[in-house]
């Protein structure tokens, strides 16, 4: 899981993915129909649908899925089980999608769904339960040719299993390629969960070797998050050399100036209660705002929205920062950091790992035709490589920062595909 900043309850993460996407569309020709066609979702299903808890009470629970954009092909994207999603933040969440998958040139539209609960309270019967019953209300938004699920905060790769379970029983034959994250044992890719986590890092390394850091122990690195991203991409910046100083998660955060043995924390939290960090002893432990405040050369906030904002922006010490979560910085610290010369990966470059391993699954489930973990690696550096590269040339030509570069990016690929199929009828 992750820390939310308690300043920034009151930043709807849908006015952010808006403003973000006005900035980057006034650099581009396009006509003002289509302008304002990107900035609407395709559809929105809300559902409300009664579980039974273990207790044998009928509880009520509400849950969204929602479809940004589909020009590009089916819609893709994760499901988050969460105590305070709410419709906007689904919004926001498939727009965003719909951008990376773009960035990444991916066959993808946009998608999020969201179900209103805290699964850290809920047995496993009552979350299976709850999962199958809400696969059922969305299943008419989902199929593997529309609408491709995956997991998000709150979900995991059990989840999957149970919505490909859940769909593949009511059509009456097996359809692994509904779904992605899923078990290997069930039509899993391997490096799917690794995938967004080590993706951050592919594009920090990335971003440092640009910049002439060659040696990964000089750098010191704090990530915001220890959940299913902040984990893999600690792990993999800690397998790289790099000095991993401080973590967090819902707990708090830890810090050790020496460099944190992350090998020995996920050990430990492999056997902790809810397999958080909470109490863990070989670190002193330190305050959200004290994390994101450290003396660092990279912050990655791999955590939830707006966690960079307007009020803290100023106290942020790293020189990059590389956004692991989605929408973890608002425009207000955009500029902030911008002028303080720090660079960021944005969002959509940075933790576009998880839906490009995504991707190579749904390919492998309709084929198939699996690949080992080495070759899946291979081709995930290699999309990403080259849509870092897009960005930094598209950074180079209209003169603006990272963030607004990939959008650019990705916005002239979706509006150009628009303008390309026309509008229907």
């Amino acid at each position: 899981m992750a820390v939310q900043a308690q300043a920034t309850e009151h930043i709807n993460p849908y006015e952010v993915a808006l403003r973000q996407y006005d900035r980057a569309v006034a650099y581009l020709d396009l006509p003002a129909g289509i302008k304002t066609f990107l900035r609407y979702p395709k559809r929105e299903l809300s559902v409300n649908f009664p579980v039974r808890m273990d207790n044998g009470d009928i509880r009520m629970f509400s849950g969204y899925r929602v479809h940004h954009n589909t020009v590009l092909g089916p819609s893709k994207g994760g499901i988050r089980y969460a105590p305070r999603v709410d419709i906007d933040e689904v919004r926001a969440l498939a727009m965003w999608m719909t951008w990376k998958c773009a960035l990444v040139n991916l066959p993808y539209g946009g998608a999020k769904g969201g179900v209103v609960c805290d699964p850290y309270t809920m047995s496993q019967n009552e979350l299976e339960r709850l999962t199958r019953r809400y696969a059922t209300e969305i299943i008419l938004f989902i199929s593997p040719h529309g609408d491709i699920p995956a997991p998000d905060m709150g979900t995991n790769a059990q989840t999957m299993a149970w919505i490909m379970d859940t769909y593949s029983m009511t059509v009456g034959y097996s359809v692994p390629a509904i779904v992605t994250g899923k078990p290997i044992n069930v039509g899993g890719s391997q490096g799917r969960t690794e995938a967004t986590g080590r993706g951050v890092i592919i594009c920090m390394d990335e971003a440092l070797r640009r910049g002439g850091h060659t040696n990964p122990s000089e750098i010191r690195v704090a990530i915001q998050g220890f959940g299913n991203v902040g984990t893999y991409a600690a792990k993999h910046a800690y397998d790289l050399g790099y000095k991993i100083i401080a973590i967090s998660d819902v707990t708090g955060g830890y810090y050790n100036g020496k460099g944190l043995d992350i090998d020995d924390v996920m050990a430990y939290t492999r056997t902790s209660q809810h397999h958080q960090l909470a109490g863990y002893p070989n670190a002193d432990p330190i305050s959200n705002e004290e994390l994101l405040a450290l003396e660092c050369d990279v912050l990655a906030p791999c955590a939830l929205e707006n966690q960079l904002t307007g009020d803290n922006a100023a106290n942020i010490k790293a020189f990059l920062v590389v956004e692991g979560a989605n929408g973890p910085t608002t425009p207000e610290a955009d500029d902030i950091l911008f002028s303080k010369g720090v660079e960021i990966i944005p969002d959509i470059l940075a933790n576009a790992g998880g839906v490009t391993v995504s991707y190579f699954e749904w390919v492998q489930g309709l084929q198939s035709f699996f690949w080992d973990v080495e070759e899946v690696n291979r081709q995930l550096r290699r999309v990403l490589i080259r849509a870092y590269d897009d960005v930094v040339q598209t950074r180079d030509q209209y003169e603006v920062d990272m963030r607004t570069a990939a959008q650019i990016t990705a916005i002239k690929r979706v509006g150009d595909a628009t303008r390309t199929r026309g509008i229907y009828p």
